[in-house]
């Protein structure tokens, strides 16, 4: 599989950013809107019988001695704020354009992206039909499935998305804040919503941030606003009304010449790179990492946490001063530069899955680490929408 060209039109299922189009008359009675009114619509929503978000987050956390205690985790029921969640390209559907029902990989999706999010904000991730991975993998073979290059069937994702946002403004935000979520095709759809349905509009004042994950966020060079008109990055932890974003990549990877991510086509602009560590005074990066996670689309083992013990039972593992993380500009390419702090007297694993495996097993560089973009920072994303909730709180 040439993941080079999946990956560029992994970014370009958002389309272009900007109001949407008309879709003619076949794709629109094939594809009739959905109702959001219907709980089945929803991954994640308040008071939803088998919420998607409402799972086990429980974590070893691993010291740098080899020691562990096991943390817990619970959602908030009241949490101040709102969280609204677009989820990345994982359908693997017959098709150009998923169903809505919710399958294993939008499951392990919401855990790994999503969940975490609620002991800081009431969640609501509905589900939508996105442009699939069948689809991506049958154009990179040459075998496209047909409709696959048809603008309109790629509207549909972005149609649904649009019409749970107003659904959920209509009938459950009741003037609360909301944090934006999104990774990969998930922020390419958000890269679209937020400039024509909120930025300069007057729901904007309800913005407490957007994280617009795996994706190439346009600001302008030097600056802090580009796609986005009036909504900035993110300077500090308390900043409200701002952007996070970024893509991310080892230091012992950075981006090949041939690589999407990190760069953007206008000329006078640059990816965005917010690094969510930094905005709370750290450079070491608080990862929760799926415990048993080997290298995609590789038969290699999951890694061995702590050399010569048994790797712990949790679903999640937290290795605190493990992994580091910086905002680069190199080569043309801005990111999240990634370091594993090796330490001949740490006993810990040294290495980290999250990269994208190619025939053979070889390590697709132009992906990054794509696939564990948030899982990285986790919890700084976490603790930066807490302080943003307070601070959106403060202003009211």
């Amino acid at each position: 599989m040439r993941v080079r060209t999946i990956a560029a039109m992994a970014l370009g299922l958002g389309l272009t950013a900007g109001s949407a189009t008309a879709q003619p008359a076949s794709t629109a009675a094939a594809y009739p809107k959905n109702d959001y009114a219907k709980a089945d619509a929803w991954l994640c929503r308040p008071g939803k019988a088998n919420d998607a978000c409402a799972i086990d987050l429980t974590t070893t956390v691993i010291k740098a001695d080899g020691s562990s205690t096991v943390e817990s985790w619970k959602a908030d029921p009241k949490a101040p704020i709102d969280c609204f969640y677009v989820y990345p390209t994982v359908s693997t559907d017959p098709g150009v354009v998923s169903d809505m029902t919710a399958n294993a990989e939008e499951l392990n999706v919401v855990k790994q992206q999503l969940a975490r999010f609620g002991s800081k904000c009431r969640i609501y991730a509905p589900l939508y039909r996105q442009f699939t991975l069948t689809a991506l993998r049958a154009l990179v073979e040459g075998k496209p499935i047909a409709g696959a290059a048809d603008p309109a069937v790629r509207q549909v994702g972005y149609n649904d998305v649009v019409d749970a946002w107003n659904h959920y403004l209509a009938n459950d935000n009741k003037g609360r804040g909301v944090v934006l979520i999104g990774h990969s095709q998930g922020s390419g759809l958000l890269q679209r919503l937020i400039p024509a349905e909120i930025d300069g509009k007057p729901v904007q004042k309800q913005l407490v941030s957007a994280l617009i994950l795996g994706s190439n966020l346009p600001v302008t060079k030097g600056g802090d606003t580009g796609a986005f008109k009036s909504i900035p990055t993110c300077k500090t932890a308390d900043q409200v009304g701002c952007v996070i974003s970024y893509v991310t990549f080892r230091d012992t990877l950075p981006p090949p010449a041939n690589t999407r991510f990190g760069k953007v086509a206008q000329a006078d602009m640059e990816a965005a790179c917010v690094n969510p560590a930094a905005l709370l005074g750290k450079s070491d990066l608080h990862a929760y990492l799926a415990n048993g996670m080997a290298i995609a689309s590789s038969s290699a083992p999951p890694p061995e946490w702590v050399k010569g013990k048994p790797n712990p039972k949790t679903p999640f593992v937290s290795v605190p001063g493990l992994i580091s993380g910086k905002c680069v500009s190199k080569d043309g390419f801005n990111y999240l530069e990634a370091h594993v702090n090796v330490d001949p007297s740490d006993p810990r694993t040294d290495t980290i899955a999250g990269d994208v495996t190619g025939p053979g097993g070889a390590i697709a560089q132009d992906w990054g680490l794509h696939l564990i973009d948030a899982n990285i920072a986790m919890g700084d994303l976490v603790e930066v929408v807490g302080r943003q909730a307070k601070a959106y709180a403060a202003k009211k």
